[in-house]
């Protein structure tokens, strides 16, 4: 079973992305701040991290460039979330290495169809 970290500071994207992920049978583990969602991504190996850009501590970008310098974590695919839309923000957000990049406010269907485009390229 696929395994996603939703890794968030607001409470209510968190649980709704969850919920969301939940419903289709998907395995969710959550983190508040950067710094939790690099140790979730190194102790669970998720198949995607959804990162919030702006996070206490270490920021999404942070956290991305950390999964893609490991190589026991390369494999991990990453989303980032964020209100952050211009396009510098895309640009930086795809040279720290993101998978895919969706901005706030956003369709949570949206979402999960790309999360699950992601799990399905994984497949082998």
């Amino acid at each position: 079973m696929a395994l996603v970290l939703v890794a968030d500071d607001d409470e209510d994207i968190r649980d709704l992305v969850s919920f969301k992920l939940e419903q289709l049978g998907v395995d969710v583990v959550s983190a508040a701040d950067g710094s939790a969602a690099l140790a979730a991504v190194r102790e669970r190996r998720p198949d995607i991290a959804v990162l919030d850009i702006s996070m206490p501590g270490l920021s999404g970008i942070d956290v991305c460039r950390a999964i893609r310098a490991e190589p026991d974590l390369s494999a991990t695919r990453v989303i980032l979330l964020t209100a952050r839309a211009q396009e510098s923000d895309v640009e930086a957000g795809f040279s720290a290495g993101a998978d895919d990049y969706v901005t706030k406010p956003f369709s949570p269907r949206e979402l999960v169809s790309r999360i699950q485009t992601l799990l399905a390229r994984a497949q082998p």
